[in-house]
């Protein structure tokens, strides 16, 4: 099987700020040129999500406040490659995928969003895997720097839905399939990813979703506004761990989505290397 994998990006993230993460896709997807060259990964133009969409998770009154916000379309067009992606995976035309993403994401809830993220990005992929295929059983994973509470809340009462989120306590709901991990203020490389490979990995081989979903932001990199003493290379290393997992338990069908974190030098060195991770590993 020819293994191939699909980087999704608009370019409304590169010609402006988004929230929070400022300009750090300023230079995308200039900087992936190398890996574009690679015979197996393809690249979209993320497209437009249909706006009927957003009411599968969002309220009408607070989508009546979004739809005003300057942030709105990038968020759009943010979710738009996430959906893309997920429908071409499960098609069969990708394996895995990469999705640049900005004012969408994981503090974002039915009715409420903040910390630059003000739509659910996972939460509109499960309601169309959901409805369109009829996929409920996933996995997600937060290692970005702070509490994924939207996503928590959106996916609540969903036990289809396993929800394991790296930040500052240790919590786990009474089904198991909702769980935080305190990774410290201050950590190693190696400490963080023992916890991923002891709080997700085991778990998630048990649970067998048919996608893994991560919640992927770099703000825990040293020097950036989550800081939690993290090196560039432990994200290529998570990356590399997570997709070796995706591999055993659900046929390598793995989508990072991209979260926090504002250094530009970071994003740039990680995602060209994360993507020789998902299109030359082994299928």
């Amino acid at each position: 099987m020819v293994k191939r994998t699909g980087i999704f990006f608009h370019e409304i993230l590169s010609n402006e700020p988004g929230p929070v993460i400022g300009n750090k896709f300023r230079n995308f997807p200039k900087v992936l040129d190398e890996v574009l060259k690679l015979p197996n990964v393809r690249f979209y133009i993320s497209k437009r999500l249909p706006e009927d969409l957003l009411s599968k998770v969002h309220t009408e009154e607070y989508l009546k406040f979004v739809k005003r916000e300057w942030y709105y379309e990038r968020a759009l067009y943010s979710i738009g490659g996430a959906v893309e992606a997920v429908e071409k995976i499960w098609l069969g035309e990708i394996n895995n995928a990469l999705v640049f993403c900005s004012a969408a994401g994981h503090h974002a809830g039915p009715d409420y969003g903040w910390g630059g993220t003000y739509l659910s990005c996972t939460g509109i992929v499960a309601s169309y895997l959901r409805d369109k295929f009829g996929i409920e059983r996933l996995a997600i994973i937060d290692t970005d720097s702070h509490h994924g509470d939207g996503t928590r809340a959106v996916f609540a009462k969903n036990k289809n839905v396993l929800h394991v989120c790296f930040c500052d306590e240790d919590w786990i709901s009474e089904d198991g399939t909702k769980i935080d991990v305190n990774v410290g203020l201050w950590t190693t490389d190696e400490e963080y990813l023992n916890k991923v490979e002891r709080e997700f990995i085991s778990r998630v081989k048990k649970f067998k979703p048919a996608f893994i979903l991560h919640e992927f932001g770099h703000d825990s990199c040293e020097g950036d506004y989550g800081d939690r003493g993290l090196s560039m290379e432990f994200f290529i290393k998570l990356a590399e761990l997570v997709n070796n997992a995706a591999k055993e338990v659900c046929e390598g069908r793995y989508v990072i989505i991209t979260q926090g974190g504002t250094r530009a030098d970071v994003a740039e060195y990680i995602f060209p290397k994360i993507v020789k991770i998902l299109a030359l590993s082994d299928p």
